[in-house]
């Protein structure tokens, strides 16, 4: 069972969609003790840095999300959930994130005439082929809507990259948390296998 986590600034109803469509079970909560109590637990969000964190501390989601991934269990954040993972953002300069991971979440910068926010298609350079990735081969595209992107600290978290005027770091993995820039949820085939992938994760030992 998946808790899909309810902070206020998830785009929930698309991750449990997807899910439903690979015979998951899951539900939408924001109670720390049904968080605990899941097998695996997923970070969806979309909007502002600032605006998720104000929402995540005002629900009393901050320590349990913490608490959660203390427990060993799989963790996924997505889009916006990665980036709450890290210390803070360009977007909203005097808030703290959940600081679990070290990096910079930068503004992708306006060059070569590039549109922002990045919306649409984007090929991946898989770096790690285990977790999330496994069994995926090649280049595959996957979907991304963000005008902010991941620059790690430590690029042995760092699990995929793509490349839109400068190098994302598009997903990463630290133990038993994982998490990506694109929406796995949006990403046709692939992102269901990426999905598939991290429910089995949340039903074996994380090492």
């Amino acid at each position: 069972m998946i808790a899909v986590i309810d902070y206020g600034a998830g785009n929930l109803q698309s991750v449990v969609k997807a899910l439903n469509f690979i015979g998951c079970e899951s539900f939408i909560t924001n109670d720390k003790n049904k968080i605990l109590m899941a097998d695996g637990a997923i970070m969806p969000g979309v909007g502002s840095f600032g605006d998720a964190m104000a929402s995540m501390i005002k629900n009393d989601l901050k320590n349990a999300i913490i608490d959660f991934i203390n427990t060993g269990k799989a963790f996924l954040g997505i889009c916006l959930g990665l980036q709450l993972l890290f210390p803070g953002s360009e977007e909203s300069p005097d808030v703290k994130g959940l600081g679990l991971l070290k990096g910079d979440i930068t503004k992708i910068p306006s060059i070569n005439n590039l549109k922002i926010p990045h919306m649409g298609w984007n090929s991946l350079d898989i770096i790690k082929k285990d977790g999330i990735f496994r069994g995926i081969e090649g280049n595959p595209y996957v979907y991304f809507v963000h005008s902010y992107y991941l620059k790690a600290e430590d690029k042995d978290i760092v699990s995929a990259q793509t490349e839109y005027g400068v190098k994302i770091d598009a997903s990463v993995r630290y133990k038993n948390i994982f998490a990506t820039q694109f929406h796995p949820e949006k990403s046709g085939d692939v992102g269901i296998k990426i999905l598939k992938n991290f429910i089995e994760i949340t039903q074996e030992e994380v090492k």
